[in-house]
């Protein structure tokens, strides 16, 4: 008898039946990469996150929605924009994220009569989205403004192959196809923004704006020593 070593595995064999078992052993070890590429794919596969937010289709109006949600340990927020009869639960004893539906007394309004439709609600994943480019068939056009700061907008020119930046935004061909934003409302969330620049104040629509650190209409930015414009 002897002994032969394949990935810390040991099999006795003698000279009779050596072909057979190496066959055995390379088909174990096919059916085993096998599993753990299932495995791993399995594990690289997004999963749905819950949060304690729900989303209900209730008749009968707010009052009736109000009794159920206190019936069920809810609270009811109220109905969900324009879309009638259709409420927003939470639940503040339930997991804020959690990788699968809780389940408790809460789970029991899904079988209420009264209740016709009822959602937890998952996190929604964010995705950049990408311009496919036909470099085929490259756009010869190119847009140039009397703007002494236009060679500074280097988040512009990103399409410049003697640039060494890279964006996905694709602003100069959204320009060249006739689009301006106009009657477009843009929110952007940072430290800040000069309402009151010459470039900005046209089009600054105070409504839409929030200081979140001052509670207030005025996103004016607070320039200090201490920078605390944050």
């Amino acid at each position: 008898m002897r002994v032969i070593f394949l990935d810390m595995c040991f099999i006795p064999y003698s000279r009779a039946d050596v072909v057979g078992q190496v066959s055995d052993t390379k088909m174990c070890l096919f059916f085993i990469l096998i599993l753990s590429t299932l495995e791993i794919c399995q594990s690289l596969a997004p999963r749905n996150v819950y949060t304690n937010h729900w989303a209900v289709r209730i008749a009968g109006g707010q009052e009736e929605a109000d009794k159920l949600a206190v019936k069920y340990g809810y609270n009811n927020y109220g109905q969900i924009g324009s879309l009638e009869d259709h409420y927003h639960f939470h639940h503040s004893r339930v997991v804020r994220r959690a990788a699968f539906s809780t389940r408790g007394a809460h789970s029991f309004i899904q079988m209420d009569p009264k209740v016709d439709w009822v959602q937890q609600q998952l996190v929604k994943q964010r995705v950049k989205r990408y311009i496919q480019r036909d470099t085929r068939s490259p756009d010869p056009n190119f847009v140039h403004f009397n703007d002494p700061k236009w060679s500074n907008m280097w988040y512009i020119h990103c399409t410049d192959k003697n640039n060494r930046c890279r964006s996905e935004m694709n602003i100069l061909a959204a320009w060249q196809r006739g689009y301006t934003g106009k009657n477009v409302v843009v929110t952007i969330l940072d430290d800040g923004i000069e309402r009151n620049h010459p470039d900005l104040a046209q089009n600054y629509d105070q409504l839409a704006s929030y200081d979140v650190n001052g509670n207030d209409h005025d996103p004016t930015p607070r320039y200090d020593s201490s920078n605390e414009n944050k």
